[in-house]
């Protein structure tokens, strides 16, 4: 049996906001300084946790050296914190990318598409102050998009959006259930169609769908303008189902998304 495919995003975000200190000429990152925003990261783009360590992506490897000795038997936040512990890239790592923005960016975009899906990046890129726009997009099977619209009738699922401009279909996309990056297939039964703005949520884990098809809002989301109407009042609703049952979501899949991507538990159902 193939082993579940987990989200692992704590060394490329980490790696992503040395790329940013690089920018600024700095290569070394006090674990002290960064400690913070590397635990922000983690839980804003990382899989749900009951705790989150930034301390796991400084271990030493291939491309990570350490300043100081530390004793890995008991590798942990507080050692770091106390031996006033830094990090940066290895010097031959270093010596490829100083003063090569262009080196920089494609490092960054590999690993963005790598880790994340494509409605996140910007996010990310945003969040850690990487000054570039990607611009190459991940290849993907040109049909998927298109098998997703036609089983769900070219309409979001959750809010039935599905608005042309002459003849062409504006603001829906074909979403993976379970991310391509983590193993998901681009098959009809780990897609589903949502507009712009429900996939943005879906991929940022503001909502989820079970097994049942219901939609279920996250705990941690919240808001004023738009959230009761593009949220909470599909909370607990099934959403539409593809026009073929051999196309729904299969359980393997919408468990990935509920266990590595949703920011639940869910709210209360009355």
């Amino acid at each position: 049996m193939e082993k579940e495919r987990t989200t692992a995003p704590h060394k490329p975000l980490l790696i992503l906001l040395a790329l940013v200190q690089l920018q600024q000429q700095h290569t070394i990152l006090p674990y002290e300084e960064v400690r913070d925003k590397l635990k922000k990261l983690l839980m804003e783009f990382g899989p749900p946790r009951k705790s989150y360590h930034p301390e796991e992506p400084f271990t030493t490897d291939g491309i990570w050296r350490l300043t100081g000795s530390v004793d890995k038997r008991n590798f942990s936040d507080k050692q770091l914190l106390t031996e006033q512990v830094s990090a940066g890239f290895t010097y031959d790592v270093l010596v490829l990318l100083q003063n090569n923005d262009l080196l920089i960016q494609e490092l960054a975009e590999l690993l963005l598409n790598k880790h994340f899906p494509e409605s996140i990046h910007q996010d990310i890129l945003d969040e850690i102050g990487l000054d570039f726009s990607v611009r190459r997009k991940r290849k993907r099977d040109p049909n998927f998009r298109d098998r997703i619209l036609k089983a769900y009738e070219f309409s979001c699922a959750v809010c039935g959006f599905n608005v042309r401009l002459g003849h062409q279909l504006v603001g829906i996309d074909a979403a993976h259930i379970q991310w391509h990056q983590a193993g998901g297939p681009d098959t009809e039964e780990n897609g589903i169609a949502l507009c712009s703005l429900h996939h943005k949520l879906f991929d940022r884990g503001v909502f989820t769908i079970t097994g049942e098809q219901e939609l279920l809002v996250a705990e941690q989301a919240y808001g004023t303008h738009g959230f009761e109407e593009w949220l909470m009042r599909y909370h607990g609703k099934k959403v539409r189902s593809p026009i073929h049952p051999v196309y729904t979501p299969i359980d393997s899949f919408v468990n990935w998304h509920i266990r590595e991507v949703f920011k639940g538990p869910a709210r209360y159902l009355s």
